[in-house]
């Protein structure tokens, strides 16, 4: 089903069991939860899906090495049951999502022997955490086995290495794939529309008005209840429902810089483990390409924030303090920054020291608000979201239990490791674009291979997997609205060189006009937006 069909669907005079207002990470995951257990659901996000956190995160399902540290240290149970949960839904995720996941695995190195048996030992914790799901043991290197491991480290006072294990995933994909899922088990689901007002009767929230960013239209949607799953910007919906609210949450940034794939490894990541100020930095492959990430600074909230020169010059510097190779500011293909939402602690001394734990708050007036979290506990949340709204709303769930644990996400049923083979043979599919069809597009690959086969084969851009192909797909069946929505999320070539998506802007653009018959004006607005959003990354 189209877009035009969900906001069709969504101008109906019917009742929603619940209006979900977010469709980054959370607002999907809730989706979908309370949509195959047969409530009537309703998804809006006033961007594209994952447009802002979500899509911008370091790319790791991960129990949270630092959030362990801090709960050794500190004796903190909230910390120790954050990690026993991140390292429980890990393994969830990369159960249901296999073709948007993989196992990692990750050296930290170490210049100091004192530093040997507290690195090893904290690692070996955290893979007796996971228990029965552990997706690897870690082990000591040695320091030949460490630079054979991570050849760009430098050899300089390394004394040896810890090998660990941890997931990866595609963010944005797996954000857009939930509301897919959602889709398929009865959602309405539709981006680019926002909630521009909350209506109350008697003092109870009943539903919210909603607004098409793209028409610029407004109706009015009725549900027995409200959502509030915006990430940061949570506060402004409760504000939206009562001015006096205070405030729930703080933010920081975090910003990722991208690299050629020569500064890492294809198959090995670098957890770097304390930095200057004490955080914890990440070297990744990930898409041929090398991600570097994160930082952690307190930030306004904002739509689309810009990285900051400072920020860039922090990670520059202590990649370089690893690495036998000197990395420079023009070597950086791409930077984007991200707003992380954190459960405000005024006892805090910075936002590094705030859990990433969730929060579920009710209002007076009914406005149930899920916040804070991490991606790797997407689902836990959600689970524990429609739990409280089934019992704060009366709604009446045909499957009361939550029904995700072992649901596979869109593209992961029949998903086959081995599957770019039989794209080579049957489409004649380059080895690099089967096995990056395969890899983000899983049991929908052969979908996207025959739009290639029948005259949409050509790559946007050189020396990169991307098809023309999948902008038809974008469009399709994927509810792709904008240039930038295809460029940055339904594939990362934004994300990962943003030279290359300039170039490949333009052919975007006249693929999406012809499928979507855009006039003169609209097409003229999409370019502007597109440099716009190409351009905030500096």
């Amino acid at each position: 089903m189209g877009r035009e069909q969900h906001v069709q669907y969504l101008k109906e005079d019917r009742i929603f069991d619940l209006l979900v207002v977010g469709g980054g990470a959370t607002g999907c995951g809730v989706a979908l939860d309370a949509a195959s257990r047969g409530l009537q659901v309703a998804l809006i996000e006033k961007n594209d899906f994952s447009e802002g956190t979500s899509s911008r995160s370091t790319k790791l399902v991960h129990g949270g090495v630092r959030y362990l540290e801090m709960a050794v240290k500190k004796l903190d149970r909230v910390q120790y049951n954050l990690v026993k949960d991140g390292l429980r839904e890990r393994y969830t995720l990369l159960q249901n999502a296999p073709h948007l996941s993989n196992r990692l695995p990750l050296v930290t190195p170490l210049y100091r022997w004192i530093d040997i048996p507290y690195i090893f030992s904290g690692l070996k914790l955290y893979d007796i955490l996971s228990g029965k799901r552990n997706i690897g043991h870690s082990r000591l290197l040695s320091r030949r086995e460490a630079l054979r491991r991570f050849p760009t480290l430098k050899a300089e006072g390394l004394k040896a290495g810890v090998l660990y294990y941890d997931g990866q995933f595609h963010d944005a994909r797996m954000a857009l794939s939930l509301a897919l899922t959602a889709e398929q088990q009865g959602a309405v689901v539709v981006n680019h529309v926002g909630a521009s007002g909350l209506i109350k009767e008697d003092e109870k929230i009943v539903g919210a008005q909603l607004t098409d960013s793209l028409t610029g239209e407004s109706w009015k949607v009725r549900s027995r209840g409200v959502i509030n799953a915006t990430g940061p910007f949570a506060d402004h919906l409760r504000l939206m429902d009562n001015p006096s609210a205070p405030r729930m949450l703080s933010s920081s940034s975090g910003i990722h810089i991208v690299l050629d794939k020569r500064f890492a490894p294809p198959d090995t990541g670098l957890m770097i483990p304390e930095t200057e100020d004490g955080r914890v930095l990440f070297v990744l492959p990930w898409e041929d390409h090398a991600l570097v990430g994160t930082t952690d600074e307190p930030a306004d909230i904002s739509e689309h924030p810009r990285p900051l020169e400072k920020e860039i010059a922090y990670l520059l510097r202590h990649v370089t303090r690893y690495f036998n190779l000197q990395v420079e500011r023009a070597d950086i293909k791409a930077v984007w920054s991200g707003l992380r939402p954190l459960v405000s602690d005024p006892k805090a001394a910075d936002t590094a020291h705030l859990a990433r734990d969730h929060v579920i708050e009710v209002s007076p007036a009914g406005l149930l608000t899920i916040a804070g979290g991490k991606w790797t506990t997407y689902r836990l949340m959600a689970e524990h979201t429609v739990d409280h709204a089934i019992k704060q709303f009366t709604l009446s769930a045909t499957q009361p239990d939550c029904q995700t644990e072992h649901m596979s996400i869109l593209g992961g049923a029949a998903y086959a490791a081995q599957g770019d083979r039989d794209l080579m043979q049957k489409y004649h599919l380059p080895a690099d674009v089967a096995a990056y069809l395969n890899r983000n597009y899983g049991d929908q690959a052969e979908q996207v291979a025959a739009l290639a086969d029948a005259g949409y084969g050509a790559r946007l851009a050189e020396n990169h997997p991307f098809l023309e192909a999948e902008v038809l797909h974008a469009v399709r069946f994927e509810l792709a609205e904008r240039v930038i929505d295809v460029l940055a999320r339904r594939m990362p070539l934004a994300l990962l060189d943003t030279g290359a998506a300039r170039l490949a802007a333009p052919r975007v653009l006249a693929i999406m006009a012809e499928e979507l018959g855009w006039d003169g004006e609209r097409c003229e607005a999409e370019a502007r937006l597109t440099e716009q959003r190409l351009s905030e990354a500096l």
